[in-house]
């Protein structure tokens, strides 16, 4: 049913449009440059970027063996969680006083936490707590920014726990239970934190959700439709359903129980699943030239994107790899980059013996002949964060462009492999 409001504007349209003529088309707006000016990041080695981007380059891993009785009958008993406690870089829940955990699953809480240290970061305040945007650009900038934060699965755990009350004891539900457990809380409750009051979307794209969210965010500063976003993933659903439902479909790495680090294992040889991990990280992206007029600190610019489809298989992309080196070559052309000119890709590279397979397959063939290109995978460190690891990804991606340099990952696991 179309209310009547739906209606009148749907009829408008028609009418305007029925009116226009084609010599007159929509006024052309030139491409607007879009850069990175704040990250924000929760890994499984605690939160910070500063403590993510140590563990990452420092050639440990944060996988941990899982314990308890939930787990005891799982094949995979290895997960790269968040650490929790009371330390300054652990996941401390009652530091979000105003999103207790009765009202807000943790892939929301992991989500404020990174855009909170983002807009810190673009407002180059590391010792202030809070900062707004409106601190950053004024009050009048609140409804040209945009908030895309995306996940692939979100409040899992909250799920499973409902679903038991249910059939037990129903009026012991939560009433927060249905907006708790929605995918596009977490950019829900960063904008109401931060009064932001432009776009406010969620791309649910699975294990591409967190750079799906960030492509739409620079589409929509590069076309004009606002001025600065805060853009990323987010993901926590370390649960036994979670890591029994994977295990059934034979995608976890289930046999290195007995030794957690040697798991997560992008491009060896050994490598037989992935490893289930969280975390969130949101960037900070806004128009070059407000940036510059501001005198921001530039971590790096958004040239170009591309995004597709295999038309192929749930699951398993085709082993010649045509997709990823289709959306790889749109993305190069966007940004008028040729392959040459490319040294560094942050692979996906899951550790599953199919998929790593394919995506060196893509690069082999996008990149054929570029003999100094650098691949890596953060995935060996932190595990696959699933819809927020494209986020984290381009966050550690964002981090080498301030002298941070690249690290030198974990020997086989995460290794510096030379293009063919």
């Amino acid at each position: 049913m179309i209310s009547s409001n739906c209606r009148r504007v749907i009829c408008t349209a028609t009418r305007s449009f029925s009116s226009l003529s084609i010599t007159s088309p929509p006024p052309f707006r030139q491409r607007r440059r879009v850069v990175v000016t704040g990250i924000g990041m929760v890994t499984p080695f605690g939160v910070g970027t500063k403590i993510s981007w140590e563990g990452i380059t420092s050639g440990t891993s944060a996988v941990r063996r899982l314990e308890g009785e939930a787990y005891a009958n799982l094949p995979c008993k290895v997960a790269a969680a968040v650490p929790r406690g009371e330390l300054p870089h652990e996941l401390n829940p009652s530091a979000l006083p105003d999103y207790p955990a009765s009202r807000n699953a943790p892939f929301v809480q992991l989500a404020i936490l990174a855009a909170d240290e983002a807009l810190r970061d673009a407002a180059k305040e590391g010792s202030r707590q809070f900062v707004q945007p409106k601190d950053i650009w004024g009050e009048s900038m609140l409804p040209k920014i945009a908030v895309c934060v995306g996940s692939g699965i979100g409040a899992l755990g909250e799920i499973v726990e409902a679903g038991k009350l249910v059939t037990t004891s129903p009026r012991k539900l939560s009433p927060f239970f249905v907006p708790k457990v929605l995918l596009n809380m977490a950019g829900g409750n960063i904008a109401i934190r931060h009064g932001i009051r432009g776009p406010n979307h969620t791309m649910v794209t699975a294990c591409a959700a967190g750079a799906h969210n960030i492509m739409d965010a620079a589409k929509m500063i590069a076309l004009g439709e606002v001025d600065a976003a805060l853009a990323g993933g987010t993901e926590s659903c370390m649960e036994p359903l979670a890591v029994a439902g994977f295990s059934r479909a034979k995608s976890l790495a289930c046999e290195f129980n007995e030794d957690p680090s040697s798991a997560s294992r992008p491009f060896d040889a050994r490598r037989c699943g992935f490893v289930m991990g969280e975390g969130s990280a949101v960037l900070v992206l806004e128009e070059l030239e407000m940036a510059r007029s501001r005198g921001a600190r530039i971590y790096a610019e958004i040239r170009g994107w591309g995004s597709g489809g295999d038309a192929y298989h749930i699951t398993s992309p085709p082993e010649d790899g045509e997709g990823a080196a289709r959306v790889m070559k749109a993305a190069m052309d966007m940004g008028g980059v040729s392959p040459q000119q490319v040294g560094h890709i942050n692979c996906h590279a899951t550790s599953t013996p199919v998929g790593d397979a394919c995506e060196a397959r893509a690069i082999a063939k996008t990149f054929a002949g570029c003999n100094d290109l650098v691949l890596t995978s953060v995935k060996g460190a932190l595990g696959h964060l699933l819809g927020a690891a494209g986020a984290v990804e381009a966050a550690a991606t964002g981090g080498t462009g301030r002298g941070r340099g690249r690290g030198r990952g974990r020997g086989r696991e995460w290794e510096w492999l030379r293009g063919r």
